[in-house]
């Protein structure tokens, strides 16, 4: 939109001049486009020195708003694909990948700190059997239920991962054990009482094993802490099932 002179055109709004003390003469405004999206707009106003906007200002403003409309694109293309590169497909939450990445950093903090780190594992008890009874459809979406609900269950300081097929992890930054048992208990009550229906309509029962390992309590890196999160949780699950256990 290219107006030459604003005091010749009846749309313009003097009270906007009048209640902020300006005084606008010439205007040239393109809007910022993308796939017959609008993404934003350009608006000038008054050229520098005497005169008024013209045709040639506002070819020019029209080739910057597309270059504009590129970079915004672009920067929305990289932002998708930095998170497809750490997240999980099926859950939203992290992948194994970044997961790891997540822990380094956390018991580099929590060490320089002097403060307790929890990680908690856990997985879905007789996942196999939803699966080989329901399909793999049915599999996937209660992954996914899993994931909204970690996702709605955690502080914002802490990190939720799928680690691999039915098995999750919780990074628990400035948490020592006690307070890593009471946020995997919740967890497991939340679990349990998840109304899921498979892709039939049909109810199923769902609880989870959890295993629990304390840094600096016991141990002093990240594998060690893995390793002693993941030995509990197979420990909860060769016992009762549904249950939190720590070493």
């Amino acid at each position: 939109m290219l107006v030459n002179d604003v005091q010749k055109d009846p749309r313009f709004a003097r009270e906007v001049d009048r209640a902020v003390s300006f005084s606008t003469h010439s205007v040239v405004c393109v809007p910022i486009k993308s796939k017959e999206r609008s993404l934003g707009v350009i608006q000038l106003i008054n050229p520098l020195g005497e005169g008024e906007f013209g045709k040639a200002d506002l070819s020019i403003l029209s080739s910057i708003a597309d270059f504009v409309a590129i970079a915004i694109e672009n920067a929305r293309n990289f932002e998708k694909i930095s998170d497809l590169a750490v997240t999980d497909d099926l859950t939203g939450l992290f992948n194994a990948r970044h997961f790891h990445s997540l822990l380094e950093y956390e018991i580099e903090r929590s060490a320089r700190v002097g403060s307790d780190l929890s990680l908690v594992f856990f997985d879905l008890d007789h996942f196999k059997t939803v699966n080989d009874t329901y399909g793999h459809r049915s599999g996937s979406k209660l992954l996914a239920e899993i994931g909204d609900l970690l996702k709605g269950s955690i502080r914002r300081v802490d990190r939720a991962a799928r680690y691999g097929g039915d098995e999750f992890v919780l990074i628990l930054p400035a948490t020592p054990k006690q307070g890593a048992f009471e946020v995997a208990t919740k967890l497991r009550r939340k679990i349990r009482t998840l109304e899921f229906l498979t892709e039939d309509g049909s109810p199923v029962e769902v609880t989870a094993s959890f295993g629990i390992a304390s840094f600096p309590e016991d141990a002093g890196g990240k594998e060690d802490l893995i390793r002693l999160a993941d030995q509990a949780m197979y420990e909860a699950k060769q016992s009762s099932r549904d249950t939190v256990r720590g070493l």
